[in-house]
């Protein structure tokens, strides 16, 4: 069995590492005490008082008593000190209570709390890293997957799939079941998969551009499974529709693909797709296409009540 301390604060800005922490906490605290030993306090009924009551009041529970408290970055330092510290200060034998906050810029955990948690038990800070402190951080990761990640790879790898955690994490993953335990990865392994990925990526706006619905879904929930951000894939499906928009445009108008093929500078194979692209459409439909994208975006950012992934599988309809 662990050695539990009366009490716990994880908190900080990396909120995919604190829920994580937050799960595992849990599992291990059923795993001794059963479900029937562990309460769980989140939303509206996670306050101080409610907090401060549960302690203090009488359970006659067998074993460990664990108390699992979310969101705690909602909560004022008034709050704390008259509900709660009073009863931080003399936690009960055999119960562990452990608090989580998920902070972002001035959302913080009161500083009371954190004081008080310091003197009685154990204060964690989940802290997402700097971008220039990634590379260091995808090294660590690795080795705790079983591969070692070479630093120039880990440099590159950040580079290719940007500065968010969990893509990162994802990419290490899924390089550390290719190539296996006690593999070294170098840059070039690193690039062979970001280039995978970004094939993924072209594959679904090539899908989205030419209609075809549900190939655009499979790619679209492969990639957010994959850790890919809605932010980061309507700017590259809008520009696509853009650029196919302009020569479909220009097609409608009598030139002829030659004509817009010698006008247009660049890679001439990824003109050809275009023009074909174009062909295999109109502009009507490629303009009704921006407008769903459009939408897509204002809604990813809260001006919808549904689901990001649902409002994307919708527009890509």
């Amino acid at each position: 069995m662990a050695a539990w301390k009366p009490a716990y604060l994880i908190h900080g800005d990396a909120h995919g590492r604190i829920a994580e922490r937050r799960a595992r906490l849990r599992t291990l605290a059923e795993a001794e005490s059963g479900v029937e030993g562990v309460e769980v306090f989140e939303g509206d009924a996670a306050t101080p008082e409610a907090i401060g009551a549960a302690l203090n009041a009488m359970t006659f529970a067998v074993g460990r008593r664990f108390l699992i408290v979310d969101g705690v970055e909602r909560w004022k330092d008034a709050e704390v000190e008259a509900d709660l510290l009073g009863a931080l200060k003399d936690v009960p034998p055999d119960t562990t209570i452990a608090f989580f906050a998920r902070e972002d810029g001035r959302v913080k955990a009161p500083a009371n709390l954190v004081a008080v948690i310091k003197k009685v038990g154990n204060v964690a800070v989940e802290a997402t890293p700097k971008a220039r402190d990634l590379p260091n951080w995808a090294i660590e990761e690795a080795k705790g997957l079983g591969v070692t990640l070479e630093r120039p790879a880990a440099q590159l790898l950040v580079t290719h799939v940007g500065e968010r955690q969990q893509r990162l994490l994802r990419e290490l993953e899924k390089l550390a079941i290719e190539y296996g335990p006690g593999a070294t990865l170098g840059t070039d392994e690193v690039d062979a998969a970001a280039h995978s990925a970004e094939r993924q990526v072209w594959g679904l706006v090539d899908s989205f551009v030419t209609g075809d619905s549900a190939a655009s879904a499979r790619a679209f929930m492969e990639l957010r499974d994959q850790g890919e951000s809605i932010a980061r894939l309507v700017p590259l499906m809008a520009r696509r529709v853009r650029d196919v928009l302009a020569i479909a445009t220009r097609l409608e108008n009598g030139e002829s693909p030659a004509q817009i093929k010698e006008s247009i500078r660049g890679n001439p194979w990824q003109t050809d797709q275009r023009i074909k692209q174009a062909r295999a459409t109109d502009a009507d439909s490629l303009r009704r296409a921006l407008e769903a994208l459009a939408d897509l975006e204002i809604a990813s950012r809260g001006g919808s009540e549904l689901e990001d992934d649902t409002v994307a599988l919708l527009a890509l309809r």
